[in-house]
């Protein structure tokens, strides 16, 4: 839900400024539209510059890393054009934000992933000052491979636990099969595993690296399989993962 804030920059009869997403559900690779309300104060202003910034929950950045959600990292930004702002008078403006295709994700299979949270925060420079005016809340839906992945996986006995995101790049254990991550964070994705499996972990982290044709699927920081959006056949991906699976943890027997 939106919500007005004064720009506490601005001290008393400040304006005030709301932001409302005009399409809460995205998916990695979409495009976020947004409108910003700004509301005249006691004086006129001029707002220099709006900044859109959408941020993610990182667990890096938390102290407690199970439910805060105090210093969210900074995913992508966009720049809108600034404005004068007339005392008692309303601004409304209009941007859009690109997602990238690495975008972590929020929800899966319909419903929200633990430790996934996504929003814009509305940032305004103002009489030389920079005031965080707004920060809405939004959801971030796996794309059809993504959810066809994850139901595969479901399918094969292992439980969705929780996701996290990290700063940096993602690393590999095999040295000669690189991910192709472009972005400086990756998403896991943490799996309890099936119980008649055995392994070291209690859990099996996934790690997605989404492009617009395909899709690469590390398993527990193994190379990756890689799986097209053309080619989408539920069946034959849960077949091909199981075989990828298996490759890595013979103990998968079922």
């Amino acid at each position: 839900m939106a919500f007005r804030k004064f720009l506490s920059a601005l001290g008393v009869n400040a304006p005030s400024v709301e932001t409302v997403i005009e399409n809460p559900q995205v998916g990695p690779g979409g495009t976020l539209r947004v409108v910003v309300t700004a509301v005249g104060g006691g004086a006129d202003v001029d707002i220099e510059r709006v900044r859109l910034e959408v941020v993610v929950r990182a667990e890096d950045r938390e102290y407690n890393h199970k439910t805060a959600w105090k210093h969210p990292y900074t995913v992508v930004t966009a720049d809108l054009e600034g404005f004068r702002l007339p005392a008692g008078e309303t601004v409304t403006v209009h941007g859009e934000v690109v997602l990238p295709w690495e975008m972590p994700l929020t929800h899966a299979l319909g419903a929200p992933i633990a430790g996934g949270r996504a929003a814009v925060r509305t940032e305004l420079a103002v009489d030389k000052s920079v005031d965080q005016g707004d920060f809405d809340e939004f959801e971030v839906h796996a794309l059809p491979a993504q959810d066809a992945i994850l139901q595969a996986y479901t399918d094969l006995g292992f439980r969705l636990h929780e996701a996290e995101v990290k700063i940096g790049f993602h690393p590999t254990i095999a040295p000669s099969m690189k991910s192709r991550q472009t972005e400086k964070y990756w998403q896991e994705i943490d799996f309890f595993l099936p119980e008649h499996m055995t392994w070291g972990n209690l859990e099996l982290e996934t790690v997605f690296t989404a492009r617009e044709d395909s899709l690469d699927t590390h398993p527990g920081g193994y190379p990756p399989a890689t799986f097209f959006y053309d080619d989408l056949d539920q069946q034959a991906w849960t077949e091909t993962l199981k075989k990828h699976v298996t490759t890595y943890w013979p103990s998968y027997k079922k």
